[in-house]
């Protein structure tokens, strides 16, 4: 027997030492609910936990941001139901003004009202916002440019191929008024009449058609395809109208862009064209004669229908958006089971686990009791 070092006691106080530690432990996860709880626990588990931390609050705020687009889409939607209705009253009174039954005192008067709900239009177009942004007035629909002042991108279609076409020519002739008197003539690339390139494979060719309407010239194609143009002629020589060497630039961007995913580049884009009486056709519109009332029935009409064709784009949005915001919230819920998975502790296995440990630290502290007293045993020796 020895009295200098009482390996026993150092046994079962080492033993104390690393129960008490599990115990403390397992006490922390108790009392957190968390599985991990510092980066000794598990290193590779708590970056994974991390980063779908930061997934799922990413998730939940992007989807707070499609929210937020599907109200955007809807005060848009409710503005231009009020245009509709505007149209629709526009149309009665050029329907009213077009009869012979009138003179035109009466048509002066009715033309008076045509033109308030005009302004309205416009109006509607400037003043629409949500949160302090403009929302009809151009500010999100798509940027289109051209490399000569005489010709200036008014609109285009979205989704069509977006880049730089190339026009050798563009020939029109003007009125007195400052409006197109006959359908201008296109000359493409190539020198083939109304035939252009397409920026993206330039063996493909695209055969457009040409129509015009007062100082505007249109150009369509299938698929979709339309570009609208506004042609300025020389002050020096205002009825005849001669562009060479036109590059129209059409950019694909200028839209809203909402973050609808928690990583780069989980976007959707929001294109409005501005609601203004020059897009909708209707800046010249009047009913002050038995002629240009009939004009403007299909003045109107044709604007009836653009603004039909922007809604229904508004509509299919809004219902995209909804169906992103309920995917976000599937992938949230499985996201944030996956983050439980590793993050949240078994309470009832570590409360067993737990009992075990408590059982075991009051006998480790009963033998280190035990041990201690074994070297006074020695003096029975010395008596």
């Amino acid at each position: 027997m020895i009295i200098n070092y009482n390996v026993s006691s150092m046994i079962a106080n080492n033993a104390l030492a690393r129960n008490d530690m599990a115990l403390s432990k397992s006490l922390e996860r108790l009392s957190s609910g968390y599985k991990i709880n510092h980066a000794k626990d598990n290193a590779s588990g708590l970056a994974m936990s991390r980063r779908m931390n930061a997934q799922i609050r990413g998730l939940d705020m992007a989807g707070n941001n499609a929210n937020d687009g599907i109200s955007i889409v809807e005060i848009a939607d409710g503005a231009m139901s009020e245009v509709h209705d505007i149209l629709q009253r526009m149309n009665e009174l050029a329907v009213k003004s077009a009869t012979g039954t009138l003179v035109d005192d009466d048509r002066k008067m009715i033309d008076d009202e045509l033109q308030q709900l005009n302004d309205e239009i416009e109006r509607i177009g400037q003043t629409t916002q949500f949160n302090g942004q403009n929302l009809l007035d151009g500010s999100f629909d798509l940027k289109g440019y051209s490399n000569k002042d005489a010709v200036s991108v008014e609109y285009y279609k979205e989704g069509m191929v977006y880049g730089k076409y190339e026009i050798e020519s563009i020939e029109a002739t003007f009125d007195d008024n400052g409006f197109i008197t006959a359908t201008p003539t296109l000359i493409g690339p190539d020198g083939v009449a109304n035939e252009l390139k397409n920026p993206l494979n330039p063996d493909d060719k695209i055969a457009v058609d040409i129509s015009y309407r007062y100082d505007q010239m249109t150009i369509t194609a299938k698929d979709g395809f339309e570009i609208r143009l506004t042609l300025k002629p020389d002050s020096a020589n205002p009825n005849v109208f001669k562009a060479e060497d036109v590059e129209l630039d059409l950019t694909g961007i200028g839209t809203m862009t909402l973050q609808i995913g928690a990583n780069e580049d989980q976007t959707v884009e929001l294109c409005m064209p501005p609601i203004t009486k020059k897009n909708l056709g209707l800046a010249h519109t009047n009913v002050l004669t038995a002629e240009s009332s009939s004009r403007a029935i299909d003045e109107i009409a044709n604007a009836i229908s653009f603004v039909s064709g922007i809604r229904s784009s508004l509509g299919a949005y809004q219902n995209r958006l909804e169906h992103t915001i309920t995917n976000l919230d599937v992938t949230t819920e499985n996201m944030t089971s996956a983050y439980s998975r590793i993050m949240d502790v078994d309470m009832a296995t570590e409360m067993t686990k737990y009992s075990s440990l408590q059982v075991i630290s009051q006998a480790a502290t009963s033998m280190l009791a035990q041990a201690n007293e074994r070297p006074s045993q020695v003096l029975q020796l010395l008596q």
